[in-house]
């Protein structure tokens, strides 16, 4: 059997990886309520198309199943999004990525007494880390279908995105229905702080949300492969990748 392994060079450090074991952190997107549910968005609807005597069910007796879906990238489920989501800048996901591969860490944090995620709870991040990943404690599978509308998720402290954004981090994921407050009267600081223009060119970064990273995984340092859709959106749903780097 071929072994698909990697010898990458990092920062002046040699690692290796094994592509034959992936790592997916993108929840599955499924018909009706059985997805996490923020913003008060509508679930997602599955739905054959119905056309005259027609129905897209192979239950219903269809030669082929002909689904119509209807979701939203933000409310429903693992989506990731770009600065055309709070900037009024014409950017949208499809076409934004040059490459879909970047370094990465995956941090486990426990947020504040606030439910605030502060910078002081996470370690410094390497100058040659392109992704951070965060992971909020405590960590369970109820992550997958929890109700976070109206009840005040846990968000990160915007000094903490402009920290990601001085050191230069390009994408970051977290399992949160968002890095900012559920209600903060459309500020939006912490998304403003991670694409601000001030640190540089910022216009190929990320945000990724609500992915979910099992307790087993461990923290330390990955590749991530952003797989994503071409849609001509501001966010787009999407099913992040991650493979291990362990130092050589």
């Amino acid at each position: 059997m071929t072994k698909a392994k990697i010898l990458i060079e990092l920062g002046g450090h040699s690692f290796h990886s094994d592509l034959d074991r992936p790592i997916e952190i993108g929840m599955t997107l499924k018909d009706g309520t059985r997805n996490p549910n923020c913003f008060f968005a509508p679930s997602p609807s599955f739905e054959p198309l119905k056309a005259g005597e027609f129905v897209g069910s192979i239950k219903e007796g269809s030669p082929v199943n002909f689904f119509n879906v209807k979701f939203n990238p933000h409310g429903n489920g693992t989506h990731t999004e770009c600065s055309g989501h709070v900037f009024d800048n014409g950017l949208v996901m499809a076409g934004l990525l040059d490459k879909y591969f970047f370094s990465g860490v995956l941090v486990s944090v426990a947020p504040s007494s606030r439910g605030v995620v502060l910078q002081k709870d996470i370690w410094d991040i390497p100058e040659w880390v392109e992704a951070v990943i965060i992971r909020t404690l405590p960590n369970d599978m109820r992550k997958l279908n929890k109700m976070y509308s109206g009840n005040e998720p846990v968000y990160l402290e915007a000094g903490l995105l402009d920290y990601f954004a001085q050191k230069g981090v390009k994408h970051l994921l977290v399992d949160l229905p968002s890095v900012d407050p559920e209600e903060d009267g459309g500020l939006l600081a912490g998304h403003k702080a991670f694409w601000n223009s001030m640190h540089g060119d910022r216009t190929r970064c990320t945000i990724t949300e609500l992915v979910y990273v099992d307790s087993e995984v461990e923290d330390g340092y990955y590749m991530v492969n952003l797989q994503l859709p071409s849609m001509a959106l501001d966010a787009v749903p999407s099913n992040p990748v991650l493979y291990r780097l362990n130092k050589l």
